[in-house]
């Protein structure tokens, strides 16, 4: 199960003004199972996203792409399941723009209002006939979806569903934030998520929509690695419908900052939680790196730790065989440290200084904070005022069964 994670209650997920979910069952990769999402956004919405830095991007993520720059209102998302529709050449372009015609022509508007993303296998054709089969299910049952529908539609090897809503006071007028994710294996995300959509419904503009899109990944999607692949697929959507009362006009101030602040509040419990139900996970990792010359450095010393697979198997052991944390830290490319200065902590335990094993360190202690399910690994560099946060898991004997019968 998650570690330490329990699925937000329906009830407690706040319907978005302007917003309507529908799901169908559209057997894509196995009966039974929300497969199919259909996300209808009411118009004059604005809509922001980022999308994966992996080269061979799926075919819906440059579909996406080039709605998004039509400069058209965009008027829904269709997201599948079950297939990625990546590594599929010209073919699998073709299958994604019919699914958008598909969907556009069942709700009223152009092919290039509609934004596609799927999740899944990669290089198997995307099964477009069961998809458009399934669209009209979707349509005809619009609003009747909520958003923990949706968040169970867009799962794969996920156990559980990711969501989240907040409310925040935008200069007296109350902004409501809602979020679903996915992911849970082939997690390095270098823009956002797996897949992340957010909404408001606070009015705001394009290019302010972007900044805190930016802003948010930055801070929570972009902070996490379960096995250090960066997917194919990988795209983080925001939507402001302006159906509240709430208004943000420019990227200075405190409404800026408190909507800003809100959703990448979101978006970090929604990149937590899919570490949290990392394939076959058992504990969750912060690697927290200090006192370094710039975040760049820092962050590239967290992901060797975090990224490291004798790192991770001996968290799964609950194994303080913390010399593999101080091997990561010195081949993480940082030609000028000073491993002479440097601290290790594992939780309160300082583990290393000087070099090599610190003198009050004892192997009982670090097996007392192994045990746990979430571990704090700190590394204070003394170089500099820079710091940077990654979150990971370990590796278990599940994540390598998990993975191994992916396409069974």
């Amino acid at each position: 199960m998650p570690v330490n994670f329990t699925p937000t209650p329906r009830e407690q997920l706040l319907p978005i003004s302007g917003i309507s979910l529908g799901v169908a069952e559209a057997n894509i990769k196995k009966p039974g199972r929300k497969d199919l999402l259909v996300m209808a956004i009411e118009d004059h919405a604005e809509v922001s996203a980022v999308f994966t830095q992996n080269r061979f991007c799926a075919a819906p993520v440059t579909i996406a792409r080039n709605h998004l720059e039509s400069g058209k209102s965009i008027r829904a998302l269709v997201i599948n399941t079950g297939n990625a529709n990546a590594g599929t050449g010209d073919e699998g372009l073709s299958r994604a723009t019919t699914v958008c015609s598909a969907l556009s022509e069942l709700i009223g508007c152009n092919p290039e209002q509609v934004l596609p993303f799927s999740t899944g296998v990669i290089m198997e054709p995307l099964p477009v006939d069961k998809i458009t089969q399934g669209l009209p299910s979707c349509v005809d049952h619009l609003g009747q979806a909520d958003w923990f529908d949706a968040a169970q539609a867009i799962m794969t090897t996920d156990i559980v569903p990711k969501a989240f809503s907040k409310q925040v006071s935008i200069s007296g007028q109350t902004a409501t934030i809602t979020g679903i994710a996915k992911g849970s294996g082939m997690i390095h995300p270098n823009m956002a998520t797996m897949l992340g959509f957010i909404a408001t419904d606070a009015a705001v503009p394009q290019a302010v929509l972007q900044a805190i899109l930016q802003h948010a990944t930055a801070k929570s999607f972009n902070c996490i690695t379960v096995d250090g692949d960066t997917s194919t697929n990988d795209a983080c959507v925001l939507i402001a419908t302006g159906k509240g009362g709430a208004q943000v006009s420019g990227t200075t101030g405190d409404d800026y900052l408190a909507l800003r602040d809100a959703v990448t509040e979101v978006a970090t419990l929604l990149a937590q939680a899919i570490v949290r139900d990392g394939e076959g996970a058992t504990k969750f990792m912060t690697i927290q790196v200090e006192d370094g010359k710039n975040e760049a450095e820092c962050r590239r010393i967290a992901y060797a730790i975090a990224h490291s697979p004798l790192v991770k198997t001996a968290f799964f052991a609950s194994d303080p065989n913390l010399g593999r944390i101080l091997a990561a830290i010195g081949y993480a490319g940082i030609h000028d440290l000073d491993v002479s200065k440097l601290q290790l902590f594992l939780g309160d335990v300082l583990v290393a200084e000087n070099g090599g094993r610190a003198a009050s360190y004892r192997e009982a202690d670090g097996q007392r904070i192994m045990q746990q399910p979430e571990i704090l690994v700190r590394v204070v560099l003394h170089r500099g005022a820079a710091n940077a946060t990654v979150w990971t898991c370990d590796f278990s004997y599940d994540y390598v069964k998990i993975n191994a019968e992916y396409r069974s």
